[in-house]
């Protein structure tokens, strides 16, 4: 949403014009640098917003494109109002637009600057307080008076600034009575086709005065469209965070406890005298109802690494349309992609037909993003790079077990800063680190061999010998979210790259082979069809080739393929491997093979209710079971993207998984403290009795 600010400005930021998020010339009053700073819009912060672009389609063909994905492109309800306000078709009657809550919006400038409000009015809804501050804030500017026909001074009452297609009117949403005496006052039409958008307004009231808004809005306007824009799903552990962040700022979301998903939504207008109601969240939105040439060109505007949070992110907001009158169903904003059924159990609610494996938090703290981890012989594993509180890749640690459990020291030299990297445990016992970057413009381009030497964990610091390396041949180009591993070829150990992205590429298809013998880039002979290319999946060795499996494709969506590189007499042969059912989709997961089986953790999934748990695959019955995560022992919300996992060298197999979170641009930075374990046994039973 664009606001005014301190000045009397229609807010909107210099630097996103510059990148074409959005046209500056609207505006004739400069911006000062001190507004731009303060109106520099989060990363996705407006997301939900913009799919109002979207909304009206069939009534105007000049749609804005959507703001989140990279940065703010645009006003949130602007192309709405403008497909209202200038329909396809010829509408003899006068239209409205009703916005509640509307702060400090400057939709009607924006409008009015685009000529669109000839034969339409807005009325802004907020607390008095608020429409009397707008109300003096339009007033000092001429530039925004010479907007208004016929303007004058703020005036006593509940109506605030008054012109022949703007009414600002301060009152409490919650009193419907003076609500609709302040409307009528103010000029409504209750007859007229009315848009009625309500973003992220109604969930911060008691759900029963947000339930009685909806039932009067319903009655009132018997020819409207009702757009809102909430948050969703409370309670899987991005939910919780959302919720925490929320009831620290004292706004709790109370809309959420009785209606926490978008089935409930939808039911909920339907209940309240709706007579049509569509709901989808914005992943749906996104991938579902803009164009692709459009998703290419907001995602080109300026360097982006913060998939994870965002996809989270929009998976927890949703946009709902709800019709009154036959007019107003044809805007409706109906989903291309459903929503599957969740394939692992719901937080709190297990159903019996899903089962489940058992999380037990162990009392370490191992805190990190991005890191890169290794088992090392003698059943250390090593953390390298990534981010925690004390920074980027400040520490190199190791992980020790001993009879006590499990514990964490520092190593007395650090393999450096890097984010996204991969650590690859060679032959000999050393771990080869490769690609990553410390930002999204700057990737990391030397190649390094850490070699562990330990000592007596009563001597403090392990110590690690760190080698940078120099290499020979073409190399592959940089790159981070990139798989490598250890494969094969005529009695030679090579280390296998694929895919990946960097500052030009959104997702890697290319191989690279580097001949650990000799440390040269060389040309390996592969047949087959290479997989799609793809960024933020898995690659794991599997009989002298590589298992390869999700990640994260060019057109930005989750892949749920599995192929597998095999040893041929020439070189290597790529197979795909047809698995029923199929796994659902994921990237940012963690993978390893335990004989015929390929155990998937973790990573986010977006048409899909729940988060992912464990998949296990069985490679050779070519069938999948998914797994639920039983965390109620874990003291924290359990966040399994950007984390590490390894398969522990014990008597009973365990998967140990370390760090982990989220670093979100609107609900702040979370991190997994403690290390976890998923003891796997009976994983492994029940995978192979279902299969």
């Amino acid at each position: 949403m664009a606001f005014f600010v301190d000045g009397p400005l229609a807010a909107v930021s210099p630097s996103a014009a510059r990148r074409e998020h959005f046209p500056l010339n609207r505006f004739k009053e400069p911006m000062t640098a001190a507004c731009s700073a303060r109106r520099r819009l989060q990363r996705g912060a407006t997301s939900g917003t913009s799919s109002s672009s979207t909304l009206c389609a069939k009534w105007s063909e000049d749609l804005l494109s959507l703001t989140g994905v990279i940065t703010c492109a645009g006003e949130p309800w602007t192309t709405v109002c403008e497909g209202f306000c200038r329909p396809q078709t010829a509408a003899p009657e006068d239209r409205q637009i009703l916005s509640l809550g509307a702060g400090f919006d400057s939709l009607f400038f924006r409008l009015h600057a685009d000529a669109l409000l000839d034969r339409a009015s807005v009325f802004e809804l907020d607390f008095p307080d608020v429409a009397h501050r707008k109300a003096a804030l339009i007033s000092s500017s001429e530039p925004l008076k010479e907007r208004l026909d016929c303007f004058s001074p703020p005036l006593p009452g509940p109506i605030h600034l008054s012109s022949s297609h703007y009414q600002l009117v301060g009152v409490d949403l919650r009193d419907q009575k003076q609500v609709e005496a302040a409307l009528r006052a103010a000029g409504m039409d209750w007859a007229a086709p009315t848009l009625i958008l309500s973003e992220v307004v109604l969930t911060y009231m008691e759900t029963q005065r947000s339930d009685a808004i909806i039932s009067w809005a319903a009655k009132l306007l018997p020819q409207s469209l009702f757009v809102m824009y909430e948050q969703v799903r409370p309670h899987d552990p991005f939910g919780c965070i959302m919720q925490e962040h929320f009831l620290k700022m004292n706004s709790p979301l109370h809309a959420l406890t009785q209606y926490p998903d978008i089935s409930a939504q939808r039911q909920r207008f339907l209940d309240k005298g709706w007579q049509q109601s569509m709901c989808l969240d914005m992943n749906q939105f996104y991938f579902g109802l803009v164009s692709e040439e459009e998703r290419d060109r907001v995602e080109s505007l300026e360097p982006f690494d913060e998939y994870e949070e965002w996809h989270q992110k929009c998976s927890h907001y949703f946009i709902l349309t709800a019709s009154a009158g036959a007019l107003m169903d044809q805007a409706l904003l109906v989903p291309r992609t459903k929503l599957r059924p969740s394939p692992v159990a719901s937080p709190g609610q297990p159903p019996s037909s899903v089962p489940s494996c058992r999380a037990r938090p162990i009392p370490t703290c191992v805190e990190g993003l991005g890191m890169a981890s290794s088992c090392l012989w003698g059943g250390y594993i090593l953390l390298t790079g990534g981010i925690s509180r004390t920074g980027r890749g400040a520490e190199t640690r190791v992980l020790l077990r001993d009879q006590e459990g499990w514990s964490m020291v520092c190593t007395e030299q650090s393999a450096g800063m890097r984010l996204h990297h991969s650590a690859t445990p060679l032959p000999g016992g050393a771990v080869l680190l490769y690609g990553g970057r410390s930002s999204p413009l700057r990737p990391v381009t030397d190649l390094l061999r850490v070699s562990f030497q330990p000592c007596s964990p009563a001597l403090g610091a392990q110590k690690i010998q760190v080698e940078p390396l120099t290499c020979t041949g073409d190399s592959p180009p940089p790159r981070w979210r990139h798989t490598a591993a250890a494969v094969r070829h005529r009695d030679r150990d090579f280390l296998f790259v694929f895919g990946g992205k960097n500052q030009s590429e959104r997702a890697l298809g290319d191989i690279g082979f580097l001949c650990l013998d000799d440390l040269h880039w060389t040309q390996v002979p592969v047949e087959g069809v290479t997989p799609a290319p793809r960024h933020s999946h898995s690659a794991c060795s599997y009989e002298g080739g590589v298992l390869v499996f999700g990640g994260l494709g060019e057109g930005g969506a989750p892949l749920g393929d599995i192929s597998v590189l095999g040893q041929t007499e020439r070189g290597f042969c790529w197979e795909r491997i047809d698995v029923h059912p199929p796994p659902e989709p994921r990237y940012s997961h963690r993978a390893h093979v335990v004989g015929q089986k390929l155990l998937v953790v973790g990573g986010v999934w977006m048409f899909s209710e729940g988060v992912p748990g464990l998949a296990v695959i069985d490679l050779a019955t070519c069938t999948s079971v998914e797994f639920s995560l039983d965390t109620a022992s874990v003291p924290h919300p359990l966040m399994l993207h950007s984390f590490c996992s390894e398969l522990t060298a014990s008597e009973e197999p365990e998967l140990l998984l370390m760090g982990g979170g989220g670093n979100c641009f609107s609900f702040g930075t979370h991190w997994n403290r403690h290390l976890v374990s998923v003891e796997l046994p009976a994983v492994l039973t029940l995978s192979t009795v279902a299969s």
